[in-house]
């Protein structure tokens, strides 16, 4: 399969599926840099240790660079979101469905953000892929569970060292500053929340970033006649276009989220 840049934009404007496909990816792309990546700021902004419009450029750069560098260095990720659907042998089909699941992405997001109410891309991508290889297929052989497992172990995994982690770190912090000067360690902890805010918003395009690449992936692979992309490499180039829409949408704002989250 021939992944260049030119043969790209070649096929974008040659074929109304893909254009639309590509469309709705980069569209997606962006509203979770508009409604996503304000979480990972919310808590810094809430606790006045940086202004909101400063704490929105932090975590356009840091999405911008988490897509980037990640999905160089690991697109696991990439690959497991690719290959956790089939939506069978009529790639033309296929391109369709793709575009319903990627349309329903997009309303349920910008319906949860003008309501103000935190979400995920990640879950609204897994249940739209799902939803339209279970309709494409007419049954459950659309969804290959060898790889949607992944996706579970990660979305239970992510809650349960999460709170864990969070809990044992709480308290030994707890433990290590109760006999210090809250006035001195106050400005240590204001530049460890920007920190972790930073390090969360490149976490969220490491893996974020890398599940929208798999999808204008597997719709490129779509419309070159091949029905999955096992075996090829993601071009450099869809890296630095999906990490840059990502950045763009963060930095558009995401006060509403922000003030939801933080509250």
């Amino acid at each position: 399969m021939d992944v260049s840049l030119a043969n790209f934009i070649q096929q974008v404007f040659s074929n109304p599926a893909l254009f639309v496909t590509t469309l709705l990816t980069l569209g997606v792309i962006f509203v979770n840099g508009w409604t996503d990546a304000p979480n990972a700021i919310a808590t810094c902004v809430t606790t006045r240790c940086i202004r909101v419009r400063s704490a929105v450029i932090m975590a356009a750069i840091f999405n911008f660079l988490g897509v980037f560098i990640m999905t160089q260095l690991n697109a696991s990720v990439a690959s497991t979101i690719s290959n956790m659907v089939d939506f069978g042998g009529d790639t033309n089909a296929a391109l369709i469905a793709l575009c319903a699941a990627l349309f329903s992405i997009v309303v349920y997001s910008v319906g949860a953000s003008l309501l103000g109410i935190p979400t995920s891309e990640s879950h609204s991508l897994i249940a739209g892929l799902s939803g339209a290889a279970i309709a494409i297929q007419g049954g459950i052989g659309g969804i290959n569970m060898g790889e949607w497992v992944k996706v579970l172990y990660g979305l239970v995994a992510s809650l349960l060292f999460g709170f864990a982690i969070g809990w044992l770190v709480c308290k030994v912090v707890t433990l290590i500053c109760a006999g210090m000067d809250r006035r001195r360690t106050n400005g240590f902890f204001t530049y460890a929340q920007i920190v972790g805010a930073a390090a969360m918003s490149f976490m969220h395009g490491a893996q974020d970033g890398q599940k929208f690449i798999g999808v204008l992936f597997l719709g490129m692979a779509f419309c070159n006649g091949q029905p999955s992309v096992v075996g090829v490499m993601i071009p450099v180039w869809l890296m630095i276009l999906c990490s840059t829409i990502m950045g763009v949408g963060t930095s558009v704002g995401g006060e509403r989220i922000i003030k939801s989250v933080g509250q």
